[in-house]
């Protein structure tokens, strides 16, 4: 088993992938933007952005319902 030497970019990499994910939301999934915005909520470098972070993250939970009920009424659409 090979052990990664420690990096401490690594933080700084993850926020930076988290922003990228927020800057082009439209293009990934629900389940990316969720993971990227709770690491912008704990890591976040201003109050500012890890509160746009909790807020987009109440949006993206709030999609969850409708996402589920059209995806409930395609399947019941393709099993008649």
């Amino acid at each position: 088993m090979h052990l990664r030497p420690h990096n401490s970019n690594w933080p700084a990499d993850r926020v930076a992938e988290a922003r990228a994910v927020i800057a082009d939301v439209a293009h990934h999934s629900d389940h990316l933007t969720r993971l990227a915005c709770n690491i912008l909520v704990a890591h976040g470098v201003t109050a500012a952005e890890r509160n746009d972070a909790r807020v987009l993250l109440i949006v993206v939970d709030a999609r969850q319902p409708v996402r589920q009920a059209q995806r409930r009424d395609q399947h019941e659409g393709m099993a008649r």
